[in-house]
């Protein structure tokens, strides 16, 4: 037993593990051929020197005439042993006359081993759990007996031993269950240990999923058998098994990566959606052993994107790995494959990642040989366990060491050296692990007793063989989390094993260069992604934001807030004197939620806040869209909250040193707290200021050069007008611009300033041709190429997060002409333009319908435009304004549009590498320009996409 529980163990010595498996190996093929075993080799009871009370059950069990004698002699057989103890067991040499039953010529012998089985197991339980481990390999043996009673009785021993066995013993069972996983003979004992597995992936989740490494590989094969019984067996239990992986991060991708180790090609579209995930959990092994199958196919995959994807992924892995022992395992198996991409990839920047993603990966095989060497063997472990609970016993409630205390010793001993190796050191797992076996010989108290004093002797000798530095700020105040975690986004790892400590009522800064992951890091806290944080039903936390879901664009905002599920219960009355507080009249109380501006955006998501009780308030960039009058009202307002905590992340330095009692600074890949606002932390951190100074400013976009304007020879000359252009949302109580006029000109910088609310986007998008006029004109030099970035920027891209930004660029100019111009309102033609347009018009004394315009062409200081007509085959030249007067303003403008847009793109190929170029001059490498999914950028990342794709032509 001492033996096969050492073996089971991870990574012990090689040598040890073949010495131990060739002496504990099971016979195989037994159930086809079975031979009588020797009278020599098996002493019968009289010569066991135990009662002889035992004989005739035992011998009733395999020749009894009747189901009800047989089951009367199996229950009599073990009421003995039950009242006899464990050394019963060792005494009658139970375990060999069961294994010598199970492959008895007699049928009865064979089925009345694995009910006797059933009932041990039913009976004894705990006490006779030491012996089980060294019966299942004759049990699945019986899964392929030839009569079906028998396999039936097999598998209801099969069964009923793993699902009563302690879930800390779950490892020990393994061997026995790879062995019979690996019977090419008899299939059906194949597939019983992969439904055995499946039941202790049930009875002992949390357990199974700690032996994941040596699991994956064995089940893997299994997944591609030749027969059908044995791969839906083995797809089944390779899913259960990884069901309890315990990493949200991937919990909803376990389906698909189950899938992809048996369909090998859905590989590239699993790796294209791991790539684009956020990760905020440390990675351990479990989580490795089900990633690694899909990383070394991707890196072999013939795709270059692919194995791209799957070097970025396996090196942002390795970062975030919290144990390096955890990577031991997977080392032979990606660190090959990551070579031979580095040396033989065409791309060289696809080499560089590779080479890149093995040297970080062979850090943490170094970092792992470190560790080992302070840390005991596998026996050895098994050995201390061994001596601590022989001593404390001995100290605690000194027993008679008969065959069952050694049996029972070494079997516990085992279970407790896997939780250590496992850095398990939960009270309440060491009392269920301890506890129940060693009633057998002595108290339940002087047993619990026993189990406390071994953990603790256990658990100082493993924190003597460790190194840990943590290191938490001694402070006044609640203490509201402290918490340490990993946090990568897309493909670039932002945090690992930072620690963030937060006080009941600090208004905390988050600063750091753009990219380095803030607003990452909010998303990961209020989406609960957060490893350590606490969970909602603990600390609410509110993540305040002016960004509103277009779907509830025509609610007015008193019915927003009174319908949020999170506020449920709370009085409409109660609504309504919040929303007053930020400012919020009776009329704009009513009025759409699309008709306020980003700033009254903000005030509603604070109301929000205010109406959920929240505990912390994350802010991301609160002042963007508030005008100097309420961001002094914003100040005052936090400054005033002395029982909630603020995280707030901004460029504003004069609004952070108003409000921020302490800032945390992203130092690599890792957060630092200082105390004070961000004047006192520049102090301590000078370089800090280039993320508030525009002169410092290392970041620089390289804008295209727009080209000569026809006709525009002085900057005082309008290229962009509008004419007593008044407005009004639909559905809103007030014009949001009335009568206005103006103009812009050449190498021109507007800025349009006002209180929030008074109209400034709307103005703007009106200027672009966003929204139409309700009255007045707007007018643009035909030539005129205008791009436009909207204050919600994500706008222009969120209808394409599954496409890499320079596949967007591409798609979206594809046609020559910019597609994000088509969907304008200004664009859009209405009814009674319709119906103005199709009236029939006399040209050259015949009365003729215009079917579309084709093109365009210099007529003196105009334009003409060549019209095809419905039913004709010539086409005829005609002057802009008289296209006008016929009514085909639009179709005229997006002539001009097209033809624009040609001139902006005569000297910049859409190709892939052009764009990528430019890409590059707005900050985005091509590991995110070309190589990531829109989904996984960061939103800066995003930002700089869309400046990009408005300025391409």
């Amino acid at each position: 037993l001492f033996a096969t529980s050492v073996a089971s163990l991870p990574y012990p010595p090689q040598a040890s593990r073949a010495s131990l498996e060739e002496v504990m190996a099971p016979r195989k093929g037994a159930a086809q051929v079975a031979k009588k075993p020797a009278v020599a080799e098996l002493p019968p009871f009289e010569e066991c020197n135990v009662s002889k009370t035992m004989i005739e059950p035992w011998q009733k069990v395999a020749s009894a005439s009747s189901v009800d004698e047989r089951a009367a002699a199996i229950d009599a057989a073990v009421s003995m042993l039950q009242s006899e103890g464990p050394a019963s067991i060792v005494a009658y040499k139970v375990v060999k006359r069961v294994k010598y039953s199970a492959v008895d010529l007699n049928a009865t012998a064979r089925e009345g081993a694995m009910m006797f089985i059933s009932s041990l197991v039913e009976k004894m339980g705990r006490t006779a759990e030491p012996f089980l481990i060294e019966l299942l390999p004759a049990v699945l043996i019986l899964y392929s007996d030839k009569l079906q009673s028998v396999r039936a009785a097999a598998d209801a021993a099969g069964r009923a031993i793993c699902s009563s066995i302690c879930p800390f013993a779950a490892k020990l069972l393994l061997p026995a269950i790879f062995d019979a996983m690996a019977d090419r003979k008899n299939w059906r004992t194949a597939e019983g240990a992969l439904l055995l597995l499946s039941v202790l992936a049930n009875s002992a989740p949390r357990q199974l999923a700690r032996c994941l490494p040596e699991i994956v590989p064995k089940v893997s094969e299994a997944m591609s058998d030749s027969k059908e019984q044995v791969r839906k067996a083995a797809y089944d239990a390779m899913t259960e098994a990884c069901a309890a992986i315990g990493n949200r991060d991937i919990e909803q991708f376990i389906p698909v990566l189950v899938s992809s180790i048996a369909r090998p090609i859905e590989v590239p579209e699993t790796v294209h959606k791991l790539s684009a995930t956020t990760f905020v959990q440390a990675v351990t092994a479990p989580t490795l052993s089900i990633m690694v199958p899909l990383l070394s196919r991707g890196l072999r995959d013939r795709a270059p994107a692919i194995k791209r994807k799957s070097a970025i992924i396996t090196e942002n892995m390795s970062k975030l790995i919290d144990d390096p022992l955890a990577a031991v395992p997977f080392l032979p198996k990606l660190l090959p494959g990551l070579e031979l991409v580095s040396k033989e990839a065409a791309d060289p920047e696809i080499r560089t990642v590779a080479s890149k993603a093995h040297k970080t990966l062979s850090i943490v095989g170094e970092e792992a040989q470190v560790i080992m060497a302070n840390l005991l063997n596998d026996k050895e472990q098994v050995e201390f366990v061994l001596t601590v609970l022989k001593a404390t016993l001995a100290e605690i409630a000194p027993v008679v060491v008969d065959d069952g205390v050694v049996a029972t010793l070494d079997y516990v001993s085992a279970m407790c050296a896997v939780q250590m190796i496992h850095k398990n050191f939960e009270e309440e797992d060491w009392q269920k692990m301890i506890v129940p076996s060693l009633k057998a010989f002595i108290s339940e108290e002087d047993a619990e007793k026993v189990a406390a004093k071994a953990l603790q002797l256990c658990m100082a000798d493993y924190e003597s063989r460790k190194v840990k530095q943590y290191e938490e700020e001694d402070d006044e105040g609640e203490e509201l989390c402290t918490c340490e975690f990993s946090l990568a986004y897309g493909g670039k790892i932002l945090l690992n094993n930072a620690g963030l400590f937060l006080k009941r009522g600090r208004r905390y800064g988050l600063c750091g260069p753009n990219g380095c992951g803030k607003s990452t890091l909010m998303r990961a806290i209020a989406n609960g992604q957060l490893e350590g944080f606490p969970s909602p039903d603990e600390l609410k936390t509110v993540y305040v934001e002016h960004d509103l879901d277009a779907s509830v664009a025509e609610v007015a905002v008193v019915d927003l807030i009174v319908n949020e599920p999170a506020l449920a219960g709370i009085e409409r009355s109660h609504v309504v004197e919040t929303l007053a507080s930020v400012g919020f009249t009776p009329e704009w109380q009513q009025s759409p939620v699309a008709a306020l501006s980003g700033g009254w955006k903000m005030k509603l998501a604070l109301a929000r806040a205010i109406l959920m009780k929240a505990d912390i308030l994350l802010l991301d960039e609160p002042t963007n869209h508030l005008d100097v009058t309420n961001v002094k009202w914003l100040s005052d307002y936090l400054t005033g909250l002395k029982d909630v905590s603020c995280i707030i992340v901004s460029h504003d330095s004069g609004f952070l040193d108003n409000v921020c009692t302490d800032i945390i600074h992203y130092e690599n890949r890792k957060l630092k707290q200082y105390r004070g606002n961000l004047s006192k932390f520049v102090e301590q951190k000078p370089e800090a200021k280039v993320y508030y100074e525009l002169a410092e400013a290392t970041v620089k976009f390289t804008f295209p050069e727009p080209g000569f304007l026809e006709g525009v020879k002085t900057k005082d000359k309008a290229i962009l007008k509008m004419t007593r252009v008044s407005f009004q949302y639909p559905g809103a109580n007030k014009i949001a611009v009335a009568d206005v006029t103006v103009q812009c000109s050449l190498s021109s910088r507007v800025a349009v300033i006002g209180p929030n609310g008074a109209g400034k986007s709307t103005l703007i998008k009106l200027l672009t041709g966003e929204l139409e006029a309700s009255s007045g004109t707007c007018w643009k030099h035909p030539n005129l190429r205008v791009a436009y970035v909207a204050q919600h920027a994500f706008h222009h891209v969120e209808q394409h997060l599954d496409m890499t930004p320079n596949e967007y660029i591409r798609w979206r100019y594809a046609f020559g002409e910019d597609r994000e111009e088509q969907d304008k309102v200004s664009r859009k033609i209405k009814e009674d333009e319709e119906k103005k347009m199709a009236e029939k018009v006399v040209i050259d004394g015949t009365k003729r319908i215009v079917d579309c315009l084709l093109s365009r062409r210099k007529l003196k200081k105009g334009y003409e435009y060549e019209v095809q007509w419905k039913g004709g085959i010539e086409t005829t030249w005609l002057p802009r304004a008289t296209l006008e007067e016929m009514g085909f303003v639009k179709l005229v403008n997006e002539i001009d549009a097209k033809e624009a847009a040609a001139q902006g793109l005569i000297t910049r190929p859409l190709t892939i590498a052009m764009v990528q170029k430019h890409l590059e001059e707005f900050g985005l490498e091509s590991e995110f320009g070309t190589h990531s999914r829109i989904r996984g950028l960061s939103g800066g990342q995003k930002v700089k996409l869309v400046l990009a794709g408005a300025m391409w032509n």
